[in-house]
């Protein structure tokens, strides 16, 4: 086994810009994908009124008081073809008392937006009918100051009267990407079971004193180390050097990477199986890796993703399971046992997969 290790890590020593490559995609991809995101969602909005700009500037005053949006006054024809072209989500059309929302799809930030806006429209609504009521015209003042300072005031907490924990969406593209990444690299390197089949070396292994077992524990554990070696550089790159949030528990999140590499490189093997040629390989396994995360949802906020089919998909991969444990232990502290369901789902799945993969080469090679 440590002959066919040092065997690969050989073929990366003479050539290693490609895994230099790849852990600089893994740290450039987050910095560039992850710009903006916490960014105040833009929001156009225009009046086709006869007082419009009156009703524009009214309006755009009293909905731009959550830091989430930015309502922006645009050109009505103009907002319309951004909307159609897909370049923004939403318009809100506005009229003295009331609204239209203007959307070609429904999408999660168009009922966001919605949602803000209508409470928008119904304080002022209600502070108007009682402004007309009570026939005074300071009693918007009043009513402003006295929701300042309320009787009852709410207050949130999280449980054992700890503070409610961010959500940071940066960290979650951190470890999507990383782990992308990581999925190519993992293939990659046991592709090189296939590469060796199809070159002979394979063959000529055998005829040596290497049992079958070393040489496949020697593919899987080179490409276990080199992948659990490019996640680890990305993480105290980004925790160390960017500052980014990843927790207080690195080991942690390094457990639960290894309980996932384990069990993607099981599934790279499993597409192996199914394959003759390395080349076979590069067309199949570069095309369904990058469809894992978008099914798995890793790159959207959580609980965007509602359809049944899509979600039983994901649970058969173990992205979503990583994904779900690291931010579990980085957002909410959580501990060993908590995560350890998902790392025994992981585990299932890459012993499974692990068990069909060898067994469908080696029933191709007899």
């Amino acid at each position: 086994m440590n002959s066919v290790v040092f065997a690969q890590f050989l073929k990366d020593k003479r050539n290693p810009l490609f895994i230099l490559l790849l852990i600089a995609a893994s740290i450039l991809a987050p910095l560039l994908f992850g710009v903006g995101v916490h960014s105040p969602t833009s929001v156009a909005i225009f009046s086709e009124e006869e007082n419009a700009s009156e009703i524009e500037e009214k309006w755009g005053k009293l909905l731009n008081v959550d830091d989430s949006f930015r309502f922006e006054v645009m050109d009505p024809d103009q907002a319309r073809k951004d909307v159609r072209d897909g370049k923004i989500d939403v318009a809100v059309k506005l009229m003295e008392m009331d609204y239209r929302l203007v959307a070609t799809s429904q999408l999660p930030s168009v009922s966001y937006v919605q949602q803000h806006v209508e409470k928008v429209f119904q304080r002022e609504a209600q502070i108007s009918a009682v402004a007309k009521t009570e026939e005074n015209e300071t009693v918007r003042q009043e009513i402003e100051s006295y929701l300042a300072d309320a009787p009852f005031q709410m207050e949130a907490q999280g449980l054992d009267s700890e503070e409610i924990p961010g959500y940071n969406m940066s960290t979650q593209l951190l470890f999507a990407f990383t782990f992308l990444i990581a999925m190519f690299i993992l293939g990659f390197k046991v592709n090189h079971v296939t590469h060796d089949k199809v070159s002979g070396i394979w063959n000529r292994m055998i005829l040596s004193p290497i049992s079958k077992t070393s040489m496949y524990c020697g593919y899987i554990l080179y490409s276990f180390l080199i992948t659990l070696f490019q996640i680890v550089v990305v993480l105290v790159v980004f925790k160390y050097v960017m500052n980014y949030e990843v927790g207080d528990q690195l080991w942690m999140i390094i457990l639960i990477a290894a309980f996932f590499t384990f069990s993607m490189i099981s599934v790279a093997m499993l597409i192996t199986g199914f394959v003759r040629t390395p080349e076979q390989f590069y067309a199949i396994y570069p095309s369904l890796i990058p469809l894992i995360p978008l099914v798995s949802g890793v790159y959207m906020m959580p609980g965007t993703i509602t359809n049944p089919v899509l979600l039983f998909i994901a649970e058969i991969f173990p992205l979503s399971h990583a994904m779900d444990a690291i931010m579990n232990v980085i957002f909410y502290n959580a501990g060993l046992q908590d995560v350890v369901m998902s790392l025994l789902i992981m585990l299932l799945i890459g012993v499974v997969a692990m068990g069909l993969g060898i067994n469908l080469i080696e029933r191709r090679t007899m």
